[in-house]
């Protein structure tokens, strides 16, 4: 298969940030990033329950401020940044049950307004500015909605399924990461169990790229976080077969098809809410010993690329 030329950067242009922790605790939280300002929206807090708290982070000066609380508590919610409005919309509720609610911030009147509902009650959704798991059971289907022609694409399946994975994208192809692999159907005294899987899409060929051992990684883990910087693949924390959530983070170099290891995470934690920007990938609350309000970013220094 020819290497297409792109830009990679040095593992050691990868560093942490460490921001003030938020003042709630928080696992499935729902980050937006505007302007230069961090909103942490919801999320579930120690007992379980979903919170109806609301943050905003001020990136350049470090300084936290309490908005206005969501009209409606909710977790695993999506949300957007909108003509300098953050919408969010649906989530859970604290029956556990998805919802069709739609709310709107607007910073500069400071307070929420409710807008027209979903179509149907929806969580575990995302959202983009222009526009997992199918009940118990993972699923290995693979589509892209086309926001021009406003239609589907079914591509090849994912080759393997698996729980907790993680996806992540960059210019050469899509990458499905890790997760929790289960047994088959008829294998009744096998475990669920972490793998290091890593199965790479190429676009160009249509398929998906046999495997490699390098192409795994280094450390099998599940319910982590994954992004792209530099042109590098990167997955952090997670859980995997040890009793405490990792602190390991690599980085994938799509060129070589190899993993490197980067700097850990100062704060160990599975389940974190992730947030992407071209040169900074946030890892927002979580779970360390319990709901966690760390809130730390894996930034890109500009340096030399290979």
């Amino acid at each position: 298969m020819p290497i297409l030329e792109m830009a990679v950067s040095l593992v050691k242009s990868l560093y942490w940030e460490v921001f003030p922790p938020m003042s709630t605790c928080r696992v499935y939280c729902t980050p937006v990033f505007h302007d230069g300002l961090l909103y942490v929206l919801g999320g579930c807090s120690e007992t379980g329950l979903p919170l109806d708290t609301a943050e905003v982070l001020d990136i350049e000066s470090q300084t936290w401020t309490q908005l206005p609380p969501l009209p409606t508590a909710r977790a695993g919610a999506s949300a957007v940044a909108l003509g300098g409005q953050v919408m969010v919309m649906g989530g859970m509720d604290g029956q556990q049950s998805p919802l069709s609610s739609v709310e709107v911030y607007n910073p500069d009147e400071g307070k929420w307004e409710r807008k027209a509902n979903l179509g149907q009650p929806s969580m575990g959704i995302t959202s983009l500015e222009k526009g997992g798991r199918q009940g118990k059971l993972p699923v290995t289907a693979f589509e892209a909605f086309d926001l021009e022609m406003k239609s589907w694409t079914h591509y090849p399946c994912i080759p393997s399924r698996r729980a907790f994975a993680c996806c992540a994208a960059t210019e050469r192809g899509f990458f499905s990461l890790g997760g929790l692999q289960q047994p088959g159907p008829h294998n009744f005294y096998s475990r669920p169990h972490f793998v290091s899987t890593v199965e790479e899409y190429d676009p160009e060929q249509g398929i998906w790229i046999k495997p490699t051992r390098t192409s795994r990684m280094r450390v099998k883990r599940a319910d982590f976080v994954a992004g792209c910087l530099g042109g590098r693949v990167i997955v952090a924390g997670g859980l995997g077969n040890q009793p405490s959530p990792l602190s390991s983070v690599e980085s994938y170099n799509p060129v070589k098809r190899s993993w490197e290891y980067a700097a850990p995470m100062p704060s160990p934690r599975c389940s974190c809410s992730p947030l992407q920007t071209p040169n900074m990938l946030f890892l927002i609350g979580g779970v360390a010993q319990g709901p966690s309000n760390a809130v730390e970013a894996l930034c890109l220094r500009e340096t030399v690329t290979v």
